[in-house]
């Protein structure tokens, strides 16, 4: 393998929004690719018209473009295997389907869905097998020109594959090893409908990974139980020598029981599944995502790397590029990745952190201005250095935040209850005095003095800073006292002192 070129596919079917783990795959082939000089080719799989929705090709690459994962080729970027839309390969197949035919590893079946219910019923736990073939209506049963009658007549019919007993199919999976499946327990799937002359999802992907060169297949585990059947039609076409290597991903649990992650367990704990809102158009239903919902795309990816692989070390916080670097497939965990949204919010925490204060006031500003205050971008700028290691996320900031701009209306309850003594209104006072003798009004040109006062009164220092914090925030939060007042200036921090005092007695 080592001087095949590395070509990786993400290859969704456009039936809705994109989920998350659906994310994580395409990340894990974009990681592969980049890390071994290759390409990541972006198909589309649509050969189940009933299942499309209109607008979901445009939302999945609208959700990678936001995420910062580029594609070499495919839908929208173009290339030499194409096309890459499985609807406008119709021909294509159709010339493997009969290649498989002609070889008798493929048979025409004309069974009606009541036929097969019949069966069922006749037969526990029937499957269209080696085992039951023979008593069906397909050409295997039937002669050459009964066969071309039904099909000249228009009788509808499948094409199934073959597969014989006995035989063991190995899986060289590179996470997972060596992986072992009895030929006995694989029915003759359907690989062809002539109900609307397409494909079904196994031949087309087959055809389509070998025409466009893929050399590693990396999915989701719930493909492991389809991989002995791609193995069969690898061998069944004579492509076996060029076979792509298999690596099944670990399932995106669920955070809390059992089972794989659903939407409905976002609903449920309140954090998105999927990477942008998304508007169903069928039902009208819109659906969280984690752009709208304030994430930032680099804590997302790496979040997401981070479920299903170790990078072996305490790293935590990468790059996408320091993720191509460290990034190995056979790290990856076989076991299923339990999705711990409340990291997702901390990763998030961590890249505001990461960010300059210049630029998460730049994305703090708009809601202060939504919030009918007129803030300079120096303003917004200092309360977001004093603030931001607070949120996990920008829109958090505003909550946090108002007093800076806005003056108290009211004083919290429990805070007056607990913080305003009976002497705090003279002690206010006396401070209020203080304050407006202090020419520099800077943190350093206030608190040595307020200090030095505290000390020769003989006050409690926690009695003042926490009466003092009140009058100015209404509330028992926010950063250093003098941090606040600094901020405001004399003049409204005396205002507001004042207000207080008058209100709170």
């Amino acid at each position: 393998m080592a001087e095949r070129n590395v070509r990786v596919r993400f290859a969704p079917s456009p039936t809705g929004a994109l989920h998350i783990g659906g994310v994580r795959t395409a990340l894990y082939n974009y990681l592969f690719a980049r890390q071994h000089g290759g390409k990541l080719i972006f198909r589309i799989e649509d050969t189940d018209s009933n299942r499309f929705v209109p607008g979901a090709e445009e939302y999945i690459l609208d959700s990678f473009d936001w995420l910062g994962i580029k594609f070499d080729e495919g839908v929208s970027f173009g290339g030499e295997h194409g096309p890459y839309r499985q609807s406008e390969r119709r021909d294509i197949y159709k010339k493997y389907v009969n290649q498989l035919l002609e070889a008798g590893k493929a048979y025409i079946a004309f069974d009606t869905p009541e036929e097969l219910d019949a069966k069922r019923q006749e037969i526990e736990n029937f499957q269209y097998d080696a085992h039951t073939r023979l008593q069906m209506r397909n050409s295997l049963t039937m002669s050459k020109e009964e066969v071309e009658s039904l099909i000249e007549d228009g009788q509808q019919y499948v094409v199934r594959f073959k597969i014989e007993p006995g035989e063991e199919v190995h899986i060289n999976d590179m996470i997972r090893g060596d992986v072992c499946i009895k030929s006995d327990i694989l029915d003759d799937k359907v690989l062809f409908k002539s109900a609307d002359e397409l494909p079904t999802y196994h031949l087309a992907n087959i055809v389509d990974d070998h025409l466009m060169e893929i050399s590693h297949v990396i999915r989701g585990e719930e493909w492991l139980p389809s991989a002995p059947l791609h193995v069969l039609l690898y061998r069944a076409f004579g492509w076996e020598d060029s076979m792509p290597r298999f690596a099944h991903l670990p399932l995106l649990l669920k955070p809390e029981g059992k089972g794989k992650l659903s939407k409905r367990d976002g609903d449920r704990l309140g954090f998105p599944v999927f990477p942008l809102e998304w508007h169903d158009p069928k039902t009208g239903e819109v659906s969280s995502g984690y752009r709208e919902s304030g994430y930032f795309p680099e804590a997302v990816v790496n979040f997401l790397a981070l479920l299903g692989w170790n990078p072996g070390t305490e790293q935590e916080l990468f790059s996408l590029e320091e993720l191509v670097e460290a990034f190995d497939i056979t790290k990856c965990s076989k076991s299923g990745a339990k999705f711990d949204y409340q990291k997702g919010m901390w990763f998030n925490h961590e890249y505001i952190l990461r960010k300059s204060d210049d630029e998460i006031a730049q994305l703090f500003a708009p809601i202060v201005a939504n919030n009918g205050v007129e803030a300079t971008m120096e303003q917004v700028t200092q309360v977001v250095h004093m603030m931001k290691d607070r949120v996990s996320f920008v829109k958090e900031l505003w909550e946090l935040c108002s007093f800076f701009f806005i003056a108290p209306t009211s004083y919290d309850e429990k805070t007056v209850k607990k913080r305003w003594k009976e002497y705090s209104a003279q002690q206010m006072s006396e401070l209020a005095e203080v304050l407006e003798g202090i020419e520099d009004f800077s943190i350093e040109g206030q608190e040595p003095i307020v200090l030095k006062w505290v000390e020769d009164k003989g006050y409690k220092l926690g009695d003042i800073m926490n009466a003092f914090r009140l009058t100015l925030v209404g509330i028992g939060k926010g950063p250093g006292m003098f941090d606040i007042s600094a901020f405001l200036g004399k003049e409204e921090t005396l205002k507001r002192m004042h207000k207080a005092i008058e209100v709170l007695g």
